[in-house]
């Protein structure tokens, strides 16, 4: 048999003229891969790496392992190797395969082989060397003790496997690779029993369904704060007055000129109010021309108050609230205005607040456009569809259980959507890239389960961890708010994981079935796989390289974009909107218009008083306190002190000066507890609408660093165990605050009423509703996080096969980048569908939650985040080894060497030791 030779060069050995077909290692392949081309781009350091190989080569323990090569007999032509111990893809030297090695493998029959060779020297330090191009000897990597690894990739044409015959070295190779994660294996159940999984989930539908109908309670929401002083006032009210403890509707009435204590017009409004008295739920209505303050100072305006037995508006049934305003639109006439207002008739107004039709419809048509497929693209909207089903009717068994705000289904449902179509479309592409690899339809269900599933589940988790954090927020209607969403997230998870891998046992073989002639017609999935090559967008390819050339530029650029956008919020006003920012085409805001015309700004917003008598020392007390309210500045006018019947209690109604939305309301508020009220020898509880808005909203600032606080250290936790970095959790925490700082920008902006709430409807100033930034936040810091996971899940796979932090981030970019931006157009779509809502919270979400998905997978996640990881290198995945060892094993991006059997490892390109994705080609 031939013995090989060496070259000049002294890397790589080669055989004379007449060898063996399996022995002659053929020339390099031009077509070398474009991870190798991305690495010479994207990495300067590749030269000096090329150098540090050299230079080990001439240590002692590099010249034994080239001399032990030399001496090695070549294979024979059937594949195999003889007893010395050459190898085709096996394991020699007396040295077993690393941990994370695949099974050897020999030449494939498709001219690709991989020729690997391991040995130990006892003592000494080896160097770790890498095959980068085809039929060359690698560069140096880094050093191992005692230990020296060679890749040559060359090719060949015959079959055959290597052997492990020298230095005690495993005698079995073709053992099975390790078991698939728990996801996977999940992947593979619901895969192979799919017909009893899909069945199983319509029977769950059918079930929830059933139970929400038995045991569904009613949508309310108590927005004020536990322990202060207008619950407290509240309470004493339900207690000892129960008639004026529930909502009330403001009947206002406006004359054009004749006043409305003329006959007529008082005979048509006692009509009304009689009418009135008689509906379901009103417990009683006042007479204004009997009441003092009835009727204003003009004359022409009178306003009369009807009460009812339900404490929260959304108590009040929305058809019972329609049939008022029918009766009071009914009672108009020519020269004759009636308008109803208060928080009830408003709520009744607003009408349905869903705009899932929408959202639905513009998510499809992006996937459409992503995959120009309508069975790729409809596989996520049906585990959308399903997850809403399901997550829907459980809300309604949520709602019987906690307070849960109408709105908050509205913010469950458009997670639900979101999420449910984000997550199937990142895996819906991994599925693509495994079938692209060649592996089966099974096969590749398991592997995306087992890759980009644990991306999911961890995106997931993230999201779930951030709105527990409304918890610590100590209001009931946040806690339902966030329940329902943490249940829809759940769903969404459930789906994934079990009715996907369902699914594509259907729909899997055909997954590029009925394609659309949109634009440039891309490679099928089975085209793909007999090319052997993944197709990323040559844009992201190019565009990772820009960033990576001019990375402090980028940063630069990215912190000060994301810093005007958040420049607006410096002046944001807390408060509570009300039927002042309502269309003024709405009997809520034209009462309430009514009001401050007739009876000044403060009518719309009272403050009610409330005094505990413990006897008749007490009820004396009374005009005293009257009298002192009365000369605190800001207070334009009071109503006499009612006792009620048990003369145990009195009320005290204020009309403040300025609006419910004044800050000088707020200080009149703190005035009158700080200051007056402590010196009136009566236990006294400032209440009503207006308090209770100031009140929520300083324990909710007060709260939310807490929120923060919490939310972020428990999330840097997750991402620390996940990627194994104490690097890039610290980062991510960091750029997922500035999103939300942006976000918060956005949402100042258009609050302010001017050209940006103009063209969302909002055309008067509209103050900030306190948990507005905390739902923001929780929400958007979960969704960052998603992103985050799924761009570093595709980063640490290619850092974890190539040891290369430049080529990491581009690779990772460049896999991410198209799904990463359509994820992010769905949820935008989705997001702004809120903004039609007649409701200003939604309107609100709607805005921020839009913009900031924009600006997070725009701005942070394709610029900001690889520019700051270029320029901290090898840091990013810097982890101490004490901590590393006492650290759980999670690894979010799964092993995917485990799913590269040899010829389609071999048809990829992929690297021996790969442990990411397929290889990347960019796209003509």
């Amino acid at each position: 048999m031939n013995e090989p030779t060496t070259t000049d060069d002294g890397d790589r050995p080669t055989t004379p003229p007449g060898a063996g077909a399996a022995d002659r290692p053929t020339q390099p392949d031009p077509a070398t891969t474009a991870a190798d081309r991305l690495a010479a781009d994207a990495s300067p350091a590749a030269d000096s790496a090329t150098k540090a190989t050299d230079a080990t080569a001439d240590t002692p323990a590099a010249a034994e392992t080239t001399a032990a090569t030399a001496d090695t007999p070549a294979a024979t032509d059937d594949g195999h190797v003889d007893s010395a111990g050459r190898t085709n893809g096996g394991w020699f030297g007396g040295a077993t395969a690393p941990p994370n090695h695949p099974p050897s493998r020999g030449p494939d029959p498709a001219d690709q082989s991989t020729t690997a060779g391991w040995r130990t020297d006892d003592a000494q330090t080896g160097a770790y060397v890498e095959s980068d191009d085809r039929g060359n000897n690698g560069r140096s990597g880094h050093r191992g003790n005692g230990s020296r690894v060679g890749h040559t990739d060359n090719a060949g044409r015959n079959g055959g496997h290597g052997s492990n015959d020298r230095g005690g070295a495993p005698t079995d190779t073709s053992a099975a690779p390790p078991r698939p994660g728990v996801l996977g294996r999940l992947a593979g159940a619901s895969y192979r029993r799919r017909g009893r999984v899909i069945v199983a989930w319509v029977v769950a539908i059918a079930g929830a369904f059933g139970l929400s109908a038995a045991f569904a309670g009613d949508f309310t929401a108590d927005y004020s704060a536990p322990g202060s002083d207008s619950r407290e006032a509240q309470d004493l009210l339900e207690q000892r007055f129960p008639a004026q403890s529930g909502d009330t509707i403001d009947v206002v009435v406006k004359t054009d000129g004749t006043g409305v204590t003329d006959p007529e017009v008082q005979a048509d409004v006692t009509a009304l109010l009689d009418a009135l008295r008689a509906q379901p739920h009103v417990v009683a209505v006042d007479d204004p021309y009997a009441t003092p303050g009835g009727i204003s100072q003009s004359g022409d305006i009178l306003v009369a108050t009807v009460n009812l037995d339900v404490v929260l508006p959304d108590d009040m049934p929305v058809e019972k609230t329609e049939e008022l305003l029918a009766m009071a639109a009914d009672a108009e006439r020519p020269g004759l205005e009636i308008a109803l207002g208060g928080q009830t008739v408003a709520l009744a107004e607003q009408g349905e607040i869903g705009s899932e039709a929408i959202g639905m419809a513009a998510a499809a048509v992006i996937l459409l456009i992503t995959f120009g497929s309508v069975v790729a693209a409809g596989l996520p909207l049906i585990v959308a569809v399903a997850g809403l089903a399901l997550s829907g009717a459980l809300t309604g068994v949520v709602a019987a259980l906690v307070d849960v705000p109408d709105w908050s289904t509205a913010l469950a449902t458009m997670m639900g959507i979101a999420l449910g179509i984000d997550y199937v479309l990142l895996m819906v592409t991994r599925f693509r890239e495994w079938r692209a690899a060649g592996l089966d339809p099974e096969r590749a269900t398991v592997a995306t389960l087992d890759t980009a599933g644990r991306a999911v589940m961890v995106a997931g988790s993230t999201v779930m961890v951030s709105m527990f954090g409304l918890f610590a927020m100590g209001l009931s209607f946040m806690q339902g708010a966030a329940l329902v969403t943490i249940v829809a997230v759940l769903v969404v998870m459930a789906a994934a994981a079990t009715l996907f891998p369902a699914l594509l046992g259907f729909f899997g073989r055909w997954v590029d079935r009925l394609r659309l002639p949109l634009g440039r017609r891309r490679r099928t999935t089975a085209q793909l796989a007999a090319g052997g090559h993944v197709e990323p967008s040559r844009m992201w390819l190019r565009w990772g390289r820009l960033v990576d050339r001019h990375s402090i530029i980028a940063t630069v650029v990215g912190v000060g974009l994301l810093l005007a956008l958040a420049a607006p919020f410096l002046g944001v006003r807390f408060g509570f909107p009300d039927a002042g920012n309502n269309e003024e085409d709405r009997s809520s805001r034209q009462a309430y218009d009514l009001l401050s015309e007739g009876f000044g700004a403060g009518a719309n917003g009272p403050l009610l008083l409330v005094a505990d008598l413990d006897g008749p020392g007490d009820e004396a007390a009374l005009p005293a306190l009257a009298e002192a309210v009365t000369a605190t500045p800001g207070v334009a006018a009071i109503m006499p002190p009612a006792v009620n019947e048990a003369g145990d209690a009195a009320l005290l109604t204020v009309l403040p000066a300025t609006g419910p939305q004044d800050a000088a309301t707020e200080d009149l508020v703190h005035t009158l507890r700080d200051d007056v009220l402590p010196g009136a020898d009566l236990e006294v509880h400032v209440g009503g609408v207006t308090a209770t808005s100031i009140d929520s909203t300083e324990n909710t600032a007060e709260r939310l660093p807490l929120l923060i606080g919490g939310v972020v250290l428990l999330s840097m936790v997750l991402l620390l165990v996940s990627f194994r970095s104490i690097v890039i959790p610290i980062t991510a925490a960091l750029m997922n605050l500035l999103s939300v700082a942006a976000a918060y920008g956005v949402v100042a902006l258009v609050l302010e009423g001017g050209w940006a709430g103009q063209l969302i409807g909002i055309d008067t100033e509209t103050p900030m509703p306190a948990f507005i930034p905390v739902l923001v936040f929780a929400v958007l810091f979960g969704l960052s996080m998603d992103y985050e996971v799924f761009l570093i899940s595709r980063m640490r796979e290619a850092w974890t096969r190539t040891g290369d932090n430049a080529r990491a981030i581009v690779e990772g970019l460049a896999g991410t980048g198209r799904v990463i931006t359509a994820a992010a157009a769905i949820m935008v779509a989705v997001f702004a569908a809120f903004i039609p809502s007649p409701e200003v919270f939604l309107k609100v979400i709607g805005v921020g939650m839009a913009a900031a998905i924009l600006v997070d997978a725009t701005v942070v996640r394709m610029l900001l985040v690889p520019a700051v990881m270029h320029l901290l290198g090898r840091a990013n995945w810097w982890l101490p080894s004490w901590l590393e060892r006492r650290l759980p094993q999670l690894h979010v991006e799964g092993r995917p060497e485990l799913y590269l059997p040899d010829a389609e490892a071999d048809a990829v390109g992929t690297d021996v030791r790969g442990a990411g994705a397929p290889e990347l080609v960019p796209t003509r």
